[in-house]
């Protein structure tokens, strides 16, 4: 019967191995990859249920045909419980055969690749938030902890941060991960349209309304919406949003009744929303109904030691996704990566190593494969001392100085800007106010005495 099977078998193109003793078999299946194991049920010793039952005990991606005299119903559901992949009637049809191990190659194939996508997908969901850096830690711990509840969450943070990445995985860790994640970027869509998005419209509500539309808020029921830069809602708009998420309902465009949703709201901005409301720019109302929980996600320059771990992570997917063997980063390629300054945050991260995987002709990145800008780059400084008398310059002039780096640091934010001067916001902006009125002399390009101490530092008011 085995020689009967392997010539059938190899001459229709398969590569065939034969024993017949189960033990042996069995012994010959742990030392090499098969991708069918097709057996007898009755052997002497061993029989063929349970040498499939000890096969799949340890491999159990392989599939296992059985070979048997009895078709009953016993041996069918016998062979089910031992987790055989199909068995064949005696006398055995070769044709059949052969399309049954053909099948079962193509399952294992699909097998591995539902395998390898998911694990692909566990480590690209996450990868983003990687991190040992205190920072990181602390939003994961915040993640876990807001997960469970149904609170409005507000993520802030520049752009590139990765904010979208902390909103799907406050979903994905909470009791709503089984529902829709529905997401929509503020500003990407016109403001006339904005308000049909949300809530939806009926039919004939505007020109080209020629059927009735979900809203996007009832369509997140059972899950979360993500409204993306949120900062970019037009004024006209807040007031319906803050109704809509005080009352739980939405009346579509055109419509005459309210509709019930039940989703978790998540919004993200990297625009400073208390400076918005204290320039009437953004409704305080809906400031607080959004901002049930703040998650500040903090830049990349300010996670120096989560760079490499996410360039690394980066570079294996890049490098599986191109097929390229690319193992490692070299250290003076590290060194560049480390000392620039990440002004795109984890986007550009991945946009940069993405670009190196592509350029490079070795089995690790070196500096030759990273952008000119990583290359070229010198971190600037603040001079505070100097033997140069030329850059001997006033108290305010200094004072200003600092103040700009800082507020360039945080690409504007006046709200982080005032914490880390050790300022509340409203003094901050009267310096920046009596900076931008201030005379030349007051920035150091006047004799540098002061005057007769109307100008310089000696007679200005200074804020405590």
């Amino acid at each position: 019967m085995c020689e009967l099977v392997e010539a059938g078998l190899t001459k229709r193109q398969f590569q065939v191995t034969s024993r017949t003793r189960a033990e042996d078999a069995l012994e010959l299946a742990a030392h090499q990859d098969f991708d069918v194991i097709v057996t007898d049920l009755q052997m002497a010793g061993m029989s063929g249920l349970e040498l499939c039952q000890r096969i799949l005990g340890t491999q159990p991606d392989i599939p296992v045909v059985l070979l048997t005299a009895h078709g009953s119903m016993e041996t069918a559901i016998g062979a089910i419980r031992a987790g055989a992949y199909d068995f064949l009637a005696k006398p055995v049809d070769l044709e059949l055969l052969s399309l049954t191990v053909t099948r079962a190659v193509a399952h294992r194939s699909l097998r591995a690749e539902i395998k390898r996508l998911r694990q692909a997908i566990a480590s690209e969901s996450p990868g983003d938030l990687l991190g040992p850096s205190s920072a990181m830690r602390r939003i994961s711990d915040l993640i876990n902890r807001v997960a469970g509840s149904d609170a409005s969450v507000l993520v802030t943070g520049e752009s590139g941060t990765g904010k979208e990445l902390v909103a799907r995985a406050i979903h994905e860790r909470g009791p709503r991960k089984d529902g829709p994640f529905v997401a929509i970027n503020c500003a990407a869509v016109h403001a006339n349209l904005l308000e049909s998005e949300l809530f939806g419209h009926v039919r004939g509500a505007f020109t080209d309304a020629k059927v009735g539309r979900t809203g996007l808020f009832v369509e997140a029921s059972g899950g979360t919406l993500f409204l993306d830069e949120i900062g970019e809602l037009p004024l006209e708009m807040q007031p319906k949003l803050l109704r809509a998420l005080q009352e739980r309902k939405v009346r579509p465009v055109g419509g005459n009744t309210e509709v019930s949703f039940d989703a978790r709201l998540v919004a993200a901005t990297n625009r400073d929303l208390e400076t918005e409301v204290f320039e009437k720019r953004f409704r305080e109302d809906l400031f607080y109904r959004i901002n049930v929980v703040h998650l500040a996600v903090p830049p990349l320059r300010e996670r120096a030691g989560d760079v490499l771990v996410l360039a690394q992570h980066f570079m294996a997917r890049c490098a599986a996704r191109n097929g390229k063997k690319v193992e490692g980063i070299s250290p003076p390629a590290a060194e560049k990566l480390l000392g620039y300054h990440w002004p795109g945050n984890v986007r550009e991260l991945e946009n940069c190593i993405e670009r190196a995987v592509a350029l490079t002709r070795f089995d690790h990145l070196t500096v030759e494969d990273l952008p000119e800008k990583v290359r070229a780059y010198r971190a600037e400084q603040l001079v505070i001392a100097t033997d140069d008398p030329t850059e001997l310059v006033t108290l305010d002039e200094l004072e200003r100085r600092y103040i700009h780096r800082v507020l360039a640091m945080v690409n504007g934010n006046k709200s982080r800007a005032a914490k880390i001067l050790g300022l509340d916001r409203r003094t901050l902006y009267r310096k920046l106010e009596r900076q931008a009125d201030a005379p030349p002399s007051a920035h150091g390009d006047g004799d540098g005495d002061g005057g007769n101490g109307n100008g310089g530092g000696g007679g200005r008011e200074v804020d405590k």
